[in-house]
């Protein structure tokens, strides 16, 4: 079976260790995450959604650029008023997004990347809608074929693979601080900057959630 490169760990707990020259005692330092900013203008008219957010990013030392921006343009498809970036790669008991009511009840968990069909059963039994959004060409569809079975059973889980280039052109929008625009019309989304030609956000519904 295929099994994911992406296993999530801690990342204040994920220390290096590093041993001086000569003799001496091991020295453990800890790998902190990168903080990037983003302003981001949302235009979404299929779901009449219309806002302007500013996000703070925390990359895991061992999230791509192109994982990270997969990350925002999740963000800016399926933004909402409580929609908010979790600990993600730092917590594995946490989504990549979610946004939970005001009880704290989850509402929406979204995934990047190609998690294991337990992850999104433990996921879709935790929260009202689980939305998974992998990315890399090939490698997601062999991933695809190892969770389906499963996958589809579970009624409100919603699975999108991204055009094979998209992760990589969206990574060349990546910058410490980023002003951004997103377009969503008639099912298809663009994503860009004022410095940058607007990336196509193409995506296959691999599974939409089924109805009651």
């Amino acid at each position: 079976m295929f099994k994911h490169h992406n296993r999530r760990q801690r990342a204040a707990d994920d220390p290096f260790s590093v041993r001086p020259a000569g003799a001496g005692p091991r020295i453990f330092m800890a790998l902190k995450s990168t903080i990037y900013k983003a302003e981001i203008q949302i235009a979404n008219m299929d779901r009449h959604y219309y806002a302007d957010h500013a996000l703070t990013i925390a990359r895991h030392p061992s999230e791509t650029d192109e994982r990270m921006m997969v990350r925002v343009a999740a963000f800016a498809l399926f933004a909402q008023e409580r929609l908010e970036f979790s600990k993600g790669l730092s917590d594995a008991d946490e989504p990549d997004l979610w946004q939970k009511d005001l009880t704290g009840a989850i509402e929406t968990w979204i995934e990047v990347g190609q998690p294991d069909e337990r992850r999104i059963s433990k996921a879709s039994g935790r929260s009202n809608e689980v939305i998974v959004i992998a990315y890399g060409g090939r490698t997601s569809d062999i991933w695809w074929q190892g969770v389906r079975n499963k996958v589809e059973r579970l009624r409100n889980v919603t699975v999108w693979s991204l055009g094979e280039e998209v992760a990589s052109e969206l990574s060349g929008l990546a910058e410490r601080t980023m002003r951004l625009q997103c377009t969503v019309q008639d099912g298809q989304a663009w994503l860009g900057s004022a410095d940058a030609d607007p990336v196509p956000i193409e995506w296959t519904v691999l599974k939409a959630p089924t109805k009651s």
